[in-house]
C-alpha cells in the first residue's frame, strides 16, 4: 500500500513556509542556502544558513537562491527544497509526496516550469502550482468561489501581488517586484547617501522593524545604527529617526499603493462595488510595515483588513488547495 504525504509550500524570496494538509505550519525558515565553495556541498539551509550571511569564511558562501519571487539558482533551490521536504515528513519507500507550491502571479511560463521542476527534483512525485494572490485569498477565508469580488494584496519579500478574485478566477491583477527586500535595499542606500555608513541586510531589516513606517505613528523615536564608515573604513555609529526612514521608504511604498490603484482601475464596476462593501485584505510579511494598511485605506478610500495570520495566509491557502484536489 502506498501512502501519500501532502504538503503546501509558500516558496518565498525571504522565507519558506511549509504546511501540512490541515493547515498547520511545519517549517518556517529563511530561504537561504550555505554552500561550501570547494566541495560544492550544501553546508546548511534555513535558519542555520541565514546566521552565516556576512559572517562566513571564504570557503563557505550563504546565498538566497530566489530573487523577486522566482528561482535565480536552480540547483541551490532544489537543495533547499529537498532539505525542507525531507524535514517535513517521515518518508519511506512506500510514501508518495504531493506538493502544492505558490508562485507570483506575474511569472512567465519558463519561470513556472522552473519551480515545478525544482520541486520534483527535490523529491515530490506530484506538483501543483497556485498563484500567490489566490492562495492568500484562500488562506484569508475570502469567498473566492462565489459570484462576488474580493481583493487581496500580498506583500512578500520579493514581490507584491494584487488581485481581484471572483468565481474561482483572477478578474484583475498586478504583480510588481517590490516588497520587503526593496524596503531593506532602500534603507541601505539611504544610509550610504545620508550618513556615509555601510550596513548589511540584517541591520537594514532591524531598522525597518524597529522604526520603519508608511505613516507617522505614536511613540516615534530614533535608534543607533552601527556599520562601516565609507570615508575612512572604520567602524561608525549614527542615530537615525523614524521620520528619516519613513521618507526613505516613501518611494517603494508609493509604488505598491500605485499598483493597488491601477488594479482597481482595471476592475469591473460590479466587482468594484463588492470590494467597497467588503474591503481590501492585506497579507504577507512586508504588509506588517507600520501604517501600511492605513495608508492604502487613505489613498483608496476603502477599508483595509488584515487577516488573523497575515504571514501564513499563502501557506494556509496551499493547504486548502491540497484538500480541494485530493
Amino acid at each position: 500500500m502506498i501512502f501519500s504525504r501532502d504538503i503546501g509550500i509558500d516558496l518565498g524570496t525571504v522565507n519558506t513556509v511549509v504546511c501540512d494538509k490541515k493547515g498547520r505550519v511545519i517549517i518556517r525558515e529563511p530561504s537561504v542556502v550555505a554552500v561550501d565553495v570547494k566541495s560544492k556541498r550544501v553546508s546548511a539551509t534555513g535558519d542555520e544558513a541565514k546566521a552565516m550571511i556576512g559572517r562566513t569564511p571564504g570557503s563557505i558562501v550563504a546565498v538566497r537562491p530566489l530573487k523577486d519571487g522566482v528561482i535565480a539558482d536552480f540547483d541551490m533551490t532544489v537543495d533547499m527544497l529537498r532539505s525542507f521536504i525531507y524535514r517535513s515528513s517521515r518518508r519511506n519507500l512506500f510514501t508518495k509526496t504531493r506538493v502544492v507550491v505558490s508562485i507570483p502571479s506575474g511569472v512567465t511560463e519558463v519561470e513556472r516550469r522552473a519551480v515545478e521542476d525544482a520541486v520534483r527534483s527535490a523529491g515530490a512525485q506530484e506538483v501543483e502550482l497556485i498563484e500567490e494572490p489566490m492562495a492568500a485569498a484562500l488562506g484569508s477565508d475570502l469567498p473566492v468561489f462565489e459570484a462576488t469580488g474580493s481583493m487581496i494584496i500580498d506583500i512578500g519579500g520579493g514581490t507584491s501581488d494584487i488581485a481581484v478574485i471572483s468565481l474561482g478566477g483572477i478578474a484583475a491583477s498586478k504583480s510588481i517586484k517590490v516588497g520587503g527586500n526593496a524596503f531593506d535595499e532602500t534603507i541601505i542606500a539611504y544610509m550610504k547617501f545620508a550618513h556615509n555608513l555601510l550596513i548589511g541586510g540584517n541591520t537594514a531589516e532591524d531598522i525597518k522593524l524597529k522604526i520603519g513606517s508608511a505613516l507617522p505613528y505614536d511613540g516615534e523615536g530614533a535608534m543607533e545604527v552601527k556599520g562601516r564608515n565609507l570615508v575612512d573604513g572604520l567602524p561608525k555609529s549614527v542615530e537615525v529617526t523614524s521620520q528619516e526612514i519613513r521618507e526613505a521608504l516613501s518611494e517603494p511604498v508609493g509604488m505598491i499603493v500605485d499598483a493597488v490603484k491601477e488594479t482597481l482601475e482595471l476592475t469591473l464596476p460590479e466587482l468594484a462595488a463588492d470590494i467597497i462593501s467588503r474591503g481590501i485584505y492585506l497579507a504577507g510579511g512586508a504588509s506588517q510595515l507600520r501604517g501600511m494598511a492605513e495608508l492604502i485605506s487613505k489613498e483608496t478610500k476603502i477599508d483595509v483588513h488584515i487577516p488573523q495570520k497575515p504571514l501564513d495566509c499563502v501557506a494556509i491557502g496551499t493547504s486548502i488547495k491540497l484538500r480541494r484536489t485530493q
